[in-house]
C-alpha cells in the first residue's frame, strides 16, 4: 500500500512533466547536408510531428490552408540554389471547407534543397522555415530559422511560436518561462508568515517521531511529493473544466474580471491586518485528524493540511498564477502550479535530509509581516490591471492611462514610506533601524516610482507598455502635441496634396473609442480601410489586436515606435486594427449567424474574431496580415497575403522587412 501510494505520485509528477513538454512545440526540427559530390551538397529538414497533428506542404493548391514557406535570405554567401525544393510524399484529401485537395503531413515531413558551392571560402547560407501545425479546432505559426555554414553543420536558432486560441507565446514566454513564474511565486510564498514557521516545525516532526531515520526522510520527502500533486492537481482540474471558451469569457468579460479586482483587493486589505481569511475550520480540522493517523497516509494529509492552513498566504500567488494560466492556454495552469509547487515544497525536502542546516533559517519575526504587507501593496497594483481590462473592453472611461498609473505611484510610494517605517501597520513590529536588504528594497521602489512618473506625461514606458491602458487614453501626452503641431504645419506646406489625396476616404468608423498607437491614422473596420486603401493604391496592414492583449501593447511601444517602422505604416500601408475582444454591439441590420460555429455574432470584438479566424485560420493576437487591397473583396484572403503573418515578436529590423517584403510584393503583382 505504502509503495504504491508512493509509485502513484512519482508517476503522476513524471507524466505532468511529460505532458508540459510535448504541448510547447509539436514539431522537432533537425538540420542536416549531404555532399553529391562536385561541389554539390543537399539540404535536409526534417520534422518529427507529434500525433494528432499536421503540417501543410510547401505546394498545397491555391484555395487551400496556409502552406509551408522556405525562405532563403539573399544574404547567402558562395552558394547557388538548384531547382525547387522537393517534399516527401504528402497526404492528399479533399477539405469541403476550403473547396480543395489539401496536402499535408503527419508523423514526419522532409524538405530537401539542392545546391551548388560557387566559392568554398564563404559558403554559407541563412533562412526560415514558415510552417502551421494543425489539428482539430486549433493550428499554431512556427519560424524556424537556420544559419548554415556549407561543409560543417547547421545551426538552428530558437523558433517562435504565434499562439493559438487566445495564446500570446513567443521564444520570450512559453512554457517553460510559465513554469519559472510558478517557481517565482513559489518562492515568494515561502517566505509569508503562514508558511515559513511551518518548515522547523514539519521537519521537526518528521525527524522526531519515528526512531528510523531512513523511514522518517522517507516520509519527508512523500510529504513534499504530496504538496506538488496537490498543487498540480488544482492546475489540472481548472485545464480540464475551464476549457478554450471559459478561458476567453475570463481574460475578457467584465464579470469575472471585477470579480478578481475585488478579490486583490481584499486579500491586499488581509495583508495589511484589517481582517484575516481562512478555511471553515472543520475542513482544517478534518485533514489535520488525518494526519494524525501517522504512516504515508497521514504524510499526505498533513500536506494537504499544510495547503489549507497556508491559503490566507498562498491564494492571491495561486490565483494571480491561474489566471495569468487561463489567458495563455490550457496547459499553462497545469505548468505554473507545478512550479509553484516544487518550489514550495523544496525547503521541507531539503531540511528534512539535513536536519542540522534548520539553525541556518532566520527566526521568525516582525520582518515576516513586512513582506506580507509589501505584498498587500503588489497586490492592489495588480488589482487595477483586472478594472483596466474591463474598463477597456467595455469603454467605460474610468481609468484613463495618466489616473492608471497616479494609483501606481501613489502604491509604491506608500510602499517605500512603509519600508522606511514611516506608516505602520496592526501586527508590525518597531523599525529601529533599516537593514541593508530593506535598504536595498527602499531604493528600488523609489526608483521605480521616477520612473512611472514621466508616464503621465506621455513617456511611452516600454517596459511596462502592456500593463497599463493605450497611450491613447492619456488627456496631456506632450508627443501628441508635437506630433498635431508638425501634422498641421505639413498640411498648411508641402503635403496639401496627401491630405486632398486621405479625402478620398471616408472618416474611421469607432473611431471615438477606439485609436492607433503612435498618432497613427487608420480604420477599425476591415470594409472601410478595404475601401480606402483600393483608392489610394495601397497594401493593407490588418492589426489583429485586444484591449487585454499585453504582447499587442508590447509590439506597439517596442517596434512599432521604430522611425523606420512608423514612416512606412503612415504613408506606404493603409493601417487597421480589429479588436476581438471589443464589447461593442452592432447595429441590428449587423448582425449574422458564423458560418464557422454557427453563432449569431453581435459585438464588434467577435466579428472581428470571426472574421480572423475564418480567413486567416487564425485567432492569436497580435497577428499582422500584410494584404493585397486589389483582391480584398476576394472570399479566398489567403491568396492575396503578400508576406507570412507575423505575430509577437520585438525584432525590429525583422519587423521593418516583413513590411519591405510585403511592398515589394504588391508591387511585383501590379506590374
Amino acid at each position: 500500500m505504502k509503495k504504491g501510494l508512493f509509485a502513484f505520485l512519482l508517476t503522476f509528477l513524471v507524466g505532468i512533466l511529460s505532458v508540459s513538454a510535448q504541448v510547447e512545440n509539436p514539431t522537432r526540427w533537425s538540420f542536416s547536408q549531404k555532399s553529391l559530390g562536385n561541389n554539390e551538397y543537399e539540404l535536409v529538414f526534417k520534422a518529427e510531428i507529434e500525433p494528432g497533428w499536421h503540417v501543410y506542404s510547401m505546394y498545397t493548391p491555391d484555395g487551400g490552408p496556409m502552406a509551408t514557406t522556405l525562405t532563403f535570405e539573399e544574404a547567402g554567401k558562395g552558394v547557388e540554389l538548384l531547382g525547387k525544393a522537393t517534399e516527401n510524399e504528402p497526404k492528399k484529401e479533399h477539405d469541403d471547407v476550403f473547396g480543395v485537395d489539401v496536402w499535408s503531413f503527419e508523423n514526419e515531413y522532409i524538405i530537401t534543397q539542392k545546391l551548388k558551392v560557387t566559392d568554398p571560402a564563404v559558403a554559407a547560407i541563412k533562412g526560415t522555415l514558415e510552417f502551421q501545425v494543425c489539428r482539430e479546432g486549433q493550428c499554431v505559426m512556427f519560424d524556424e530559422s537556420f544559419d548554415v555554414k556549407i561543409g560543417e553543420s547547421v545551426v538552428a536558432k530558437e523558433s517562435v511560436q504565434t499562439a493559438p486560441a487566445g495564446k500570446e507565446v513567443t521564444k520570450d514566454e512559453n512554457l517553460f518561462w510559465f513554469f519559472l513564474l510558478g517557481v517565482g511565486y513559489g518562492l515568494i510564498a515561502i517566505v509569508m508568515p503562514c508558511v515559513f514557521p511551518m518548515i522547523p516545525m514539519t521537519v521537526s516532526f518528521f525527524m522526531h517521531g519515528d526512531s528510523n531515520k531512513a523511514k522518517a526522510k522517507s516520509k519527508a520527502l512523500f510529504f513534499a511529493l504530496s504538496i506538488v500533486a496537490i498543487f498540480t492537481s488544482l492546475g489540472m482540474l481548472v485545464s480540464i473544466f475551464l476549457g478554450p471558451d471559459f478561458i476567453n469569457w475570463l481574460s475578457t468579460n467584465w464579470i469575472p474580471n471585477i470579480i478578481f479586482f475585488i478579490i486583490f483587493l481584499t486579500f491586499a486589505a488581509s495583508f495589511f491586518g484589517a481582517f484575516e481569511i481562512v478555511l471553515p475550520s472543520w475542513l482544517v480540522n478534518k485533514s489535520d485528524a488525518q494526519a494524525d493517523k501517522g504512516g504515508y497516509i497521514g504524510a499526505f494529509f498533513m500536506a494537504f493540511t499544510l495547503v489549507l492552513v497556508s491559503f490566507s498566504c498562498t491564494a492571491p500567488f495561486i490565483g494571480n498564477l491561474l489566471v495569468e494560466a487561463a489567458r495563455g492556454g490550457v496547459l499553462r495552469p497545469i505548468v505554473g502550479m507545478l512550479g509553484f509547487s516544487i518550489a514550495l515544497a523544496l525547503p521541507f525536502g531539503f531540511f528534512a535530509f539535513f536536519p542540522s542546516k534548520l539553525s541556518s533559517l532566520p527566526k521568525s519575526g516582525g520582518w515576516l509581516n513586512s513582506v506580507k504587507v509589501v505584498f498587500g501593496f503588489i497586490e492592489i497594483a495588480l488589482g487595477f490591471k483586472f478594472l483596466m481590462v474591463a474598463d477597456q473592453t467595455y469603454h467605460w472611461g474610468i481609468l484613463d492611462r495618466e489616473v492608471y498609473i497616479a494609483i501606481w505611484v501613489a502604491v509604491f510610494t506608500l510602499q517605500g514610506l512603509y519600508l522606511m517605517g514611516k506608516i505602520k501597520f496592526a501586527n508590525d513590529s518597531e523599525v529601529t533601524y533599516i537593514s541593508v536588504p530593506r535598504l536595498a528594497f527602499i531604493i528600488a521602489t523609489f526608483a521605480f516610482v521616477v520612473y512611472l512618473i514621466p508616464g503621465m506625461f506621455g513617456a511611452p514606458l516600454k517596459a511596462l507598455a502592456g500593463y497599463f491602458p493605450p497611450q491613447e487614453t492619456i488627456d496631456f501626452d506632450i508627443n501628441r502635441i508635437v506630433r498635431d503641431n508638425v501634422k498641421q504645419i505639413s498640411v498648411s506646406g508641402e503635403t496639401a496634396a496627401v491630405k486632398t489625396k486621405s479625402e478620398a476616404c471616408e472618416a474611421p468608423k469607432y473611431a471615438d473609442f477606439l485609436h492607433l498607437a503612435h498618432g497613427l491614422d487608420g480604420y477599425f473596420d476591415y470594409e472601410q480601410a478595404l475601401k480606402c486603401a483600393q483608392a489610394q493604391n495601397k497594401p493593407l496592414f490588418i492589426d489583429f489586436t485586444g484591449h487585454g492583449c499585453v504582447n499587442c501593447r508590447e509590439m506597439e511601444q517596442t517596434v512599432w515606435s521604430d522611425p523606420r517602422v512608423l514612416d512606412m505604416l503612415r504613408n506606404d500601408f493603409v493601417v487597421v486594427a480589429l479588436y476581438v475582444d471589443d464589447k461593442t454591439t452592432l447595429p441590428e441590420n449587423e448582425w449574422y449567424v458564423s458560418e464557422y460555429d454557427g453563432k449569431k455574432k453581435k459585438t464588434l470584438g467577435k466579428k472581428n474574431a470571426d472574421f480572423q479566424i475564418k480567413k486567416f485560420d487564425s485567432n492569436a493576437q497580435p497577428n499582422y496580415i500584410l494584404l493585397d487591397s486589389r483582391g480584398g473583396n476576394d472570399d479566398n484572403l489567403k491568396q492575396h497575403v503578400l508576406a507570412p503573418a507575423r505575430g509577437h515578436n520585438l525584432d525590429k529590423d525583422a519587423f521593418v522587412n516583413f513590411l519591405k517584403q510585403g511592398l515589394e510584393e504588391y508591387k511585383k503583382r501590379g506590374q
